[in-house]
């Protein structure tokens, strides 16, 4: 990456003021000032024209191309600023983010079409007969394609977009966004039983301990990785996928193709999983809906992925019920578990990633003699966790204390999630166009690969259930009145 002069902040506090502005912005529409409606929002379409559309109603006359122009320049006037406190040049960084926006967003649209992206449940909607069911996150997978296209076969086109391709900067910028995002899905769970949340915290808790432990074993042990590989291995299979591979990366001081390479893997094996989960939980999980729900929640590692096979399931499952005559039951419940269980999941990316940079300034990296003070600890901590953590908490506050505005603030996260998805579609075709499939070989993503398919399916899908089944059996949604 290039720089024209030394650089007077590093992308991790960059992707903090991003963050936060962003999420301030979204805010703003509870007093009153819609500030980033106009951004552009990509549905899933089966007529190209009802593609994009802007992300508020009250801009609801302005045209999706209009909508998309606008977001991009908004974008681009952010990240120059951001690029000139990076050191960057500010021309090069212009050209070459224009690239990278444009492309990754192209590859969401086609991502986004109905007979790619449809889940089961919503082909009536769309008015289709079949779909390959993968969500709109199809788009992060057409992204990463288009980026290995560009890093290995047009080189000319990868060096005019270098100054620009940096995956870190934007996946940092969105985990922040998300903070909020998931802060008002907690606010919201609130309302669930008591019980499903008392049950949904202890089962990350045991899946933390066991699922951690067990892939970092199995790295170390059996494939021989070093503790840098291993352990952003763990976090991405275990816990909460591209998210926390991030923040561990970060945390260990891991380098940047370390959490790179497993994010691609995440998103992948994160689409087979919402092919077959949920399939397999109505045939056999129908009579316990929640354990189901919360088993989607522990087995998929993306929160797309995750909360579809939630929506999946729960519609399968009440279809299934029903027809067994055991009662209509309530639609949003084991979808809702699948959410709880995942919002404790990333909530606690941020304790995570400060155990994991106190173990490694203080045990494993620690020189002998050294004392390790908190310092050391504060340099390793990835300070995009903070603002992280801090719009995740505002939000959570925001809904204790005023109740009455759960939907508004929600509205306003929706706004600000907008700009997540960008950031997430830009990483992800940015990883790519770092990514030369002879490094990415020579680097071990086939054992990387070998290790995600042992590991996920052959222990951590059916541990997952089995801790499911324990803090949620028994517990059913409630029947539709009536």
């Amino acid at each position: 990456m290039e720089t024209s002069k030394k650089a007077r902040w590093t992308e991790d506090w960059l992707a903090v003021c991003l963050g936060l502005l962003l999420f301030g912005l979204a805010l703003a529409s509870l007093a009153g000032a819609d500030l980033l409606g106009w951004a552009v929002r990509t549905s899933i379409w089966t007529r190209l024209s009802a593609a994009l559309g802007p992300a508020s109603k009250t801009y609801a006359g302005l045209p999706g191309p209009v909508s998309l122009l606008a977001t991009y320049v908004f974008l681009l006037g952010l990240m120059l600023m951001g690029a000139r406190l990076l050191g960057v040049e500010g021309r090069r960084f212009a050209a070459g983010f224009t690239a990278v926006f444009f492309l990754s967003y192209l590859c969401w649209i086609l991502g986004s079409w109905a007979y790619i992206a449809a889940t089961p449940n919503e082909l009536k909607t769309y008015g289709i007969g079949w779909s390959l069911n993968l969500t709109n996150e199809a788009g992060f997978i057409l992204a990463l394609l288009a980026g290995l296209l560009v890093g290995n076969f047009l080189p000319s086109w990868s060096e005019a977009m270098k100054a620009a391709v940096r995956p870190e900067l934007y996946v940092k910028t969105a985990i922040v966004i998300l903070g909020g995002y998931l802060g008002v899905t907690a606010a919201e769970q609130v309302g669930l039983a008591s019980a499903v949340m008392f049950q949904g915290f202890c089962a990350i808790l045991v899946a933390y301990l066991v699922f951690w432990a067990a892939v970092y074993f199995v790295a170390r042990r059996y494939f021989r990785f070093s503790r840098e590989w291993a352990a952003p291995l763990a976090s991405g299979i275990s816990i909460c996928g591209v998210s926390a591979a991030i923040a561990t990366g970060s945390a260990i001081k891991a380098r940047p193709v370390v959490p790179v390479m497993v994010s691609s893997l995440v998103v992948i094996f994160a689409v087979v999983e919402l092919l077959l989960l949920p399939f397999l939980a109505q045939q056999f999980l129908y009579h316990e809906p929640m354990v189901a729900g919360a088993w989607m929640g522990l087995a998929v590692k993306t929160d797309g992925a995750a909360v579809a096979s939630g929506a999946i399931t729960d519609a399968l499952i009440r279809a299934k019920a029903a027809a067994e005559g055991l009662g209509q039951y309530e639609p949003g419940w084991i979808m809702g578990a699948s959410a709880t269980v995942k919002v404790f999941i990333d909530a606690f990316i941020g304790v995570w990633a400060f155990v994991l940079a106190w173990l490694w300034s203080a045990k494993i990296e620690r020189r002998q003699g050294e004392k390790v003070g908190a310092g050391q600890i504060w340099q390793r901590f990835p300070k995009f966790v903070l603002g992280y953590m801090a719009a995740f908490l505002a939000i959570v506050a925001l809904g204790a204390l005023a109740p009455g505005l759960i939907s508004k603030t929600k509205a306003a996260m929706g706004q600000a999630n907008v700009f997540r998805g960008i950031f997430f579609v830009m990483t992800f075709f940015t990883i790519g166009v770092v990514s030369n499939f002879r490094r990415l070989w020579e680097e071990g993503i086939g054992r990387l690969a070998a290790v995600y398919v042992l590991c996920l399916f052959g222990f951590i899908v059916w541990v997952g259930l089995a801790i499911s089944w324990v803090f949620f059996r028994g517990i059913k949604p409630p029947l539709v009145a009536g």
